[in-house]
Protein backbone atom coordinates (compact mmCIF):
# COMPACT_ATOMS: atom_id res chain seq x y z
CA UNK A 1 0.00 0.00 0.00
CA UNK A 2 2.86 2.30 0.88
CA UNK A 3 4.59 1.68 -2.03
CA UNK A 4 1.10 2.37 -4.26
CA UNK A 5 0.72 5.63 -2.06
CA UNK A 6 5.13 6.68 -3.54
CA UNK A 7 3.99 6.19 -6.74
CA UNK A 8 0.55 7.88 -6.80
CA UNK A 9 2.77 11.37 -5.21
CA UNK A 10 5.79 10.53 -7.99
CA UNK A 11 3.60 11.12 -10.62
CA UNK A 12 1.45 13.77 -8.99
CA UNK A 13 5.00 15.94 -8.60
CA UNK A 14 5.68 14.39 -12.35
CA UNK A 15 3.01 15.84 -14.47
CA UNK A 16 2.83 19.37 -11.84
CA UNK A 17 6.66 20.27 -12.73
CA UNK A 18 5.12 19.40 -16.43
CA UNK A 19 2.14 21.57 -16.32
CA UNK A 20 4.48 24.40 -14.69
CA UNK A 21 7.05 23.35 -17.91
CA UNK A 22 4.04 24.13 -20.13
CA UNK A 23 2.52 26.98 -18.67
CA UNK A 24 6.28 28.34 -18.79
CA UNK A 25 6.36 27.93 -22.83
CA UNK A 26 3.15 29.52 -23.25
CA UNK A 27 4.30 32.21 -21.74
CA UNK A 28 7.13 32.75 -23.29
CA UNK A 29 6.16 31.82 -26.48
CA UNK A 30 2.70 34.70 -26.38
CA UNK A 31 5.57 37.11 -25.25
CA UNK A 32 8.94 36.55 -26.37
CA UNK A 33 8.37 34.62 -29.09
CA UNK A 34 5.28 36.75 -30.58
CA UNK A 35 2.99 33.82 -31.53
CA UNK A 36 -0.30 33.96 -31.45
CA UNK A 37 -2.70 32.33 -28.54
CA UNK A 38 -3.56 29.25 -30.38
CA UNK A 39 -0.54 28.00 -31.26
CA UNK A 40 1.30 29.33 -27.84
CA UNK A 41 -1.63 26.68 -26.22
CA UNK A 42 -1.28 24.12 -28.38
CA UNK A 43 2.94 23.98 -27.79
CA UNK A 44 2.32 24.41 -24.08
CA UNK A 45 -0.15 21.35 -24.12
CA UNK A 46 2.66 19.34 -26.04
CA UNK A 47 5.74 20.25 -23.78
CA UNK A 48 3.14 19.23 -20.80
CA UNK A 49 2.42 15.77 -22.15
CA UNK A 50 5.98 15.11 -23.46
CA UNK A 51 7.50 16.28 -20.12
CA UNK A 52 4.83 14.54 -17.89
CA UNK A 53 5.54 11.44 -19.62
CA UNK A 54 9.16 11.41 -19.73
CA UNK A 55 8.88 12.36 -16.13
CA UNK A 56 6.81 9.34 -15.24
CA UNK A 57 9.42 7.42 -16.83
CA UNK A 58 12.62 8.21 -14.83
CA UNK A 59 11.53 8.81 -11.65
CA UNK A 60 7.98 6.87 -11.57
CA UNK A 61 9.20 3.32 -12.66
CA UNK A 62 9.72 0.41 -10.39
CA UNK A 63 13.40 -0.84 -10.11
CA UNK A 64 14.28 -4.09 -11.49
CA UNK A 65 14.29 -7.09 -8.62
CA UNK A 66 16.57 -9.76 -7.71
CA UNK A 67 18.73 -11.87 -10.37
CA UNK A 68 16.57 -15.13 -8.46
CA UNK A 69 13.06 -13.46 -8.78
CA UNK A 70 14.39 -12.56 -12.38
CA UNK A 71 14.64 -16.32 -13.40
CA UNK A 72 11.65 -17.45 -11.64
CA UNK A 73 10.06 -14.55 -14.00
CA UNK A 74 11.47 -15.62 -17.15
CA UNK A 75 10.75 -18.99 -16.64
CA UNK A 76 6.77 -18.27 -15.51
CA UNK A 77 7.16 -16.13 -19.00
CA UNK A 78 8.54 -19.27 -20.58
CA UNK A 79 5.67 -21.64 -19.26
CA UNK A 80 3.27 -19.32 -20.19
CA UNK A 81 4.32 -18.69 -23.73
CA UNK A 82 4.72 -22.17 -24.23
CA UNK A 83 0.75 -22.41 -22.88
CA UNK A 84 -0.27 -19.73 -25.58
CA UNK A 85 1.65 -20.82 -27.68
CA UNK A 86 -0.42 -24.07 -28.04
CA UNK A 87 -3.77 -22.17 -27.26
CA UNK A 88 -3.04 -20.32 -30.61
CA UNK A 89 -2.14 -23.63 -32.31
CA UNK A 90 -5.30 -25.44 -31.05
CA UNK A 91 -7.27 -22.04 -31.85
CA UNK A 92 -5.59 -22.08 -35.49
CA UNK A 93 -6.36 -25.40 -35.78
CA UNK A 94 -9.92 -24.92 -34.95
CA UNK A 95 -10.05 -21.46 -37.33
CA UNK A 96 -8.70 -23.25 -39.80
CA UNK A 97 -11.27 -26.38 -39.71
CA UNK A 98 -14.33 -23.32 -39.34
CA UNK A 99 -12.85 -21.59 -42.29
CA UNK A 100 -12.88 -24.80 -44.73
CA UNK A 101 -16.41 -25.36 -42.76
CA UNK A 102 -17.62 -21.96 -43.84
CA UNK A 103 -15.46 -21.87 -47.17
CA UNK A 104 -17.62 -25.24 -48.04
CA UNK A 105 -21.09 -23.56 -47.36
CA UNK A 106 -20.15 -20.98 -48.93
CA UNK A 107 -19.20 -22.77 -52.16
CA UNK A 108 -22.29 -25.02 -51.89
CA UNK A 109 -24.43 -21.84 -51.24
CA UNK A 110 -22.98 -20.40 -54.64
CA UNK A 111 -23.36 -23.67 -56.77
CA UNK A 112 -27.34 -23.58 -55.36
CA UNK A 113 -27.51 -20.08 -56.38
CA UNK A 114 -25.78 -20.84 -60.06
CA UNK A 115 -27.88 -23.62 -60.16
CA UNK A 116 -30.99 -21.28 -59.67
CA UNK A 117 -29.99 -18.77 -61.92
CA UNK A 118 -28.96 -21.44 -64.38
CA UNK A 119 -32.74 -22.19 -64.59
CA UNK A 120 -33.94 -19.10 -64.66
CA UNK A 121 -31.71 -18.15 -67.36
CA UNK A 122 -33.34 -21.47 -69.27
CA UNK A 123 -37.14 -20.93 -68.06
CA UNK A 124 -36.45 -16.78 -69.57
CA UNK A 125 -34.99 -18.37 -72.95
CA UNK A 126 -38.02 -21.37 -73.41
CA UNK A 127 -40.34 -17.75 -72.71
CA UNK A 128 -38.78 -16.13 -75.75
CA UNK A 129 -38.65 -18.81 -78.10
CA UNK A 130 -42.18 -19.26 -77.29
CA UNK A 131 -42.99 -15.73 -77.75
CA UNK A 132 -41.34 -15.85 -80.90
CA UNK A 133 -43.01 -18.56 -82.00
CA UNK A 134 -46.12 -17.10 -81.15
CA UNK A 135 -45.71 -13.98 -82.89
CA UNK A 136 -44.56 -15.85 -85.86
CA UNK A 137 -47.49 -17.51 -86.29
CA UNK A 138 -49.43 -14.63 -85.83
CA UNK A 139 -48.01 -12.49 -88.28
CA UNK A 140 -48.59 -16.00 -90.51
CA UNK A 141 -52.35 -15.33 -89.98
CA UNK A 142 -52.72 -11.72 -90.17
CA UNK A 143 -50.65 -12.08 -93.23
CA UNK A 144 -53.37 -14.75 -94.64
CA UNK A 145 -56.22 -13.05 -92.93
CA UNK A 146 -54.87 -9.97 -95.28
CA UNK A 147 -54.44 -11.59 -98.39
CA UNK A 148 -58.08 -13.35 -98.26
CA UNK A 149 -60.04 -9.92 -97.56
CA UNK A 150 -57.80 -8.31 -100.40
CA UNK A 151 -58.97 -11.05 -102.57
CA UNK A 152 -62.49 -10.84 -101.45
CA UNK A 153 -62.67 -6.90 -101.31
CA UNK A 154 -61.42 -7.26 -105.17
CA UNK A 155 -64.24 -10.17 -106.01
CA UNK A 156 -66.38 -7.63 -104.71
CA UNK A 157 -65.70 -4.26 -106.29
CA UNK A 158 -65.21 -6.16 -109.80
CA UNK A 159 -68.92 -7.79 -109.02
CA UNK A 160 -70.05 -3.53 -108.23
CA UNK A 161 -68.20 -2.19 -111.18
CA UNK A 162 -69.57 -5.27 -113.56
CA UNK A 163 -73.26 -4.13 -111.87
CA UNK A 164 -72.80 -0.73 -112.16
CA UNK A 165 -71.69 -1.01 -115.75
CA UNK A 166 -74.28 -3.18 -116.58
CA UNK A 167 -76.82 -0.51 -114.87
CA UNK A 168 -75.08 2.20 -116.84
CA UNK A 169 -75.42 0.38 -120.17
CA UNK A 170 -79.39 -0.09 -119.52
CA UNK A 171 -79.95 3.20 -118.14
CA UNK A 172 -78.22 4.43 -121.39
CA UNK A 173 -79.81 1.96 -123.67
CA UNK A 174 -83.00 3.18 -122.38
CA UNK A 175 -82.25 6.72 -122.79
CA UNK A 176 -81.21 6.25 -126.11
CA UNK A 177 -84.71 4.52 -126.98
CA UNK A 178 -86.79 7.19 -124.97
CA UNK A 179 -84.85 9.99 -127.43
CA UNK A 180 -85.40 8.31 -130.21
CA UNK A 181 -88.92 7.55 -129.74
CA UNK A 182 -89.35 11.28 -128.30
CA UNK A 183 -87.79 12.34 -131.68
CA UNK A 184 -90.08 10.41 -133.82
CA UNK A 185 -92.90 11.69 -131.81
CA UNK A 186 -91.76 15.00 -130.98
CA UNK A 187 -92.53 16.43 -127.44
CA UNK A 188 -95.06 18.21 -125.68
CA UNK A 189 -93.12 21.65 -125.24
CA UNK A 190 -96.45 23.78 -124.54
CA UNK A 191 -97.86 21.26 -121.91
CA UNK A 192 -101.33 21.32 -124.46
CA UNK A 193 -100.63 17.07 -124.11
CA UNK A 194 -99.84 17.45 -127.59
CA UNK A 195 -95.87 16.26 -129.01
CA UNK A 196 -94.84 19.08 -131.37
CA UNK A 197 -93.61 17.88 -134.86
CA UNK A 198 -92.02 20.08 -137.02
CA UNK A 199 -94.89 21.31 -138.46
CA UNK A 200 -96.33 22.14 -134.76
CA UNK A 201 -97.64 25.85 -134.33
CA UNK A 202 -97.79 28.86 -136.45
CA UNK A 203 -94.10 30.08 -137.55
CA UNK A 204 -93.74 33.77 -135.84
CA UNK A 205 -93.14 37.09 -138.48
CA UNK A 206 -88.87 36.90 -138.63
CA UNK A 207 -86.59 39.62 -140.46
CA UNK A 208 -84.14 38.88 -143.11
CA UNK A 209 -81.22 41.10 -140.77
CA UNK A 210 -81.28 43.04 -137.40
CA UNK A 211 -82.77 46.57 -137.77
CA UNK A 212 -80.77 49.76 -138.43
CA UNK A 213 -78.72 50.18 -134.93
CA UNK A 214 -77.80 46.18 -134.79
CA UNK A 215 -79.68 43.65 -133.33
CA UNK A 216 -80.17 43.48 -129.45
CA UNK A 217 -78.04 41.40 -127.28
CA UNK A 218 -80.23 38.01 -127.13
CA UNK A 219 -77.54 36.68 -124.63
CA UNK A 220 -78.84 38.56 -122.00
CA UNK A 221 -82.47 36.45 -121.97
CA UNK A 222 -81.31 33.64 -119.23
CA UNK A 223 -81.55 30.06 -121.98
CA UNK A 224 -79.87 31.74 -125.19
CA UNK A 225 -76.13 31.59 -125.26
CA UNK A 226 -73.82 32.03 -127.79
CA UNK A 227 -74.41 29.33 -129.83
CA UNK A 228 -78.44 29.65 -129.08
CA UNK A 229 -78.17 33.28 -130.38
CA UNK A 230 -76.76 32.42 -133.67
CA UNK A 231 -78.88 29.91 -134.19
CA UNK A 232 -82.38 32.85 -133.64
CA UNK A 233 -80.42 34.84 -135.66
CA UNK A 234 -80.28 32.48 -138.43
CA UNK A 235 -84.23 31.66 -138.03
CA UNK A 236 -84.88 35.54 -138.47
CA UNK A 237 -84.76 36.83 -134.50
CA UNK A 238 -82.67 39.85 -133.88
CA UNK A 239 -84.88 41.65 -131.26
CA UNK A 240 -86.25 41.06 -127.36
CA UNK A 241 -89.40 42.73 -128.78
CA UNK A 242 -89.88 39.88 -131.52
CA UNK A 243 -89.54 37.45 -128.86
CA UNK A 244 -92.02 39.54 -126.39
CA UNK A 245 -94.56 39.42 -128.95
CA UNK A 246 -94.63 35.59 -129.46
CA UNK A 247 -98.46 33.95 -128.88
CA UNK A 248 -98.66 30.94 -127.92
CA UNK A 249 -98.68 28.97 -131.00
CA UNK A 250 -96.15 30.60 -132.54
CA UNK A 251 -93.94 29.44 -129.13
CA UNK A 252 -94.60 26.00 -130.14
CA UNK A 253 -93.53 26.51 -133.28
CA UNK A 254 -90.06 27.80 -131.93
CA UNK A 255 -90.11 25.14 -129.59
CA UNK A 256 -90.85 22.47 -132.45
CA UNK A 257 -87.90 23.73 -134.37
CA UNK A 258 -84.83 25.09 -132.23
CA UNK A 259 -82.95 22.34 -133.91
CA UNK A 260 -80.60 20.86 -130.31
CA UNK A 261 -82.35 22.99 -128.24
CA UNK A 262 -86.28 22.05 -128.77
CA UNK A 263 -88.28 23.26 -125.81
CA UNK A 264 -85.75 25.94 -124.46
CA UNK A 265 -88.04 28.40 -125.08
CA UNK A 266 -90.75 27.27 -122.79
CA UNK A 267 -88.63 26.19 -119.80
CA UNK A 268 -86.51 29.25 -119.55
CA UNK A 269 -89.78 31.55 -120.22
CA UNK A 270 -87.79 33.57 -122.91
CA UNK A 271 -90.79 35.33 -123.17
CA UNK A 272 -91.36 37.35 -120.48
CA UNK A 273 -87.83 38.39 -119.95
CA UNK A 274 -87.62 39.49 -123.86
CA UNK A 275 -91.03 41.55 -122.48
CA UNK A 276 -88.76 43.45 -119.63
CA UNK A 277 -85.74 44.01 -121.73
CA UNK A 278 -88.04 45.13 -124.73
CA UNK A 279 -89.32 47.44 -121.78
CA UNK A 280 -85.68 49.19 -121.25
CA UNK A 281 -85.70 47.11 -117.66
CA UNK A 282 -83.37 44.32 -116.35
CA UNK A 283 -83.71 41.10 -115.04
CA UNK A 284 -81.20 39.88 -112.84
CA UNK A 285 -79.55 37.51 -115.83
CA UNK A 286 -79.57 40.34 -117.62
CA UNK A 287 -77.52 42.10 -114.62
CA UNK A 288 -75.01 39.65 -114.48
CA UNK A 289 -74.06 39.41 -118.32
CA UNK A 290 -73.87 42.79 -118.46
CA UNK A 291 -71.23 42.92 -115.69
CA UNK A 292 -69.52 40.30 -118.02
CA UNK A 293 -69.72 37.27 -114.88
CA UNK A 294 -71.50 35.13 -117.47
CA UNK A 295 -69.93 35.05 -120.86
Amino acid sequence: MSDLKKKSSCQVGCWAMAAAAGVLTFIMLSTIGDYSFLPAVVLGILIFGLLGLLFNWLFCAPLPAAREKTDLSAASADAASTSTSASSASNAGAATVTRDSAAADKAAVEAKAQAAADKKAKVAADKKAKAAADKKASDKKTKADEKAAKTKADADQKAADKKAKAAKTKAYKTAAAKAEADAKAGEDFDGDDVREAADEGTKPATLAAAREGGADDLKRIKGIGPKLEKLCNTMGFFHFDQIAAWTPDEMAWVNANLEGFKGRATRDKWIDQAKLLAAGKETEFSKRVDKGSVY
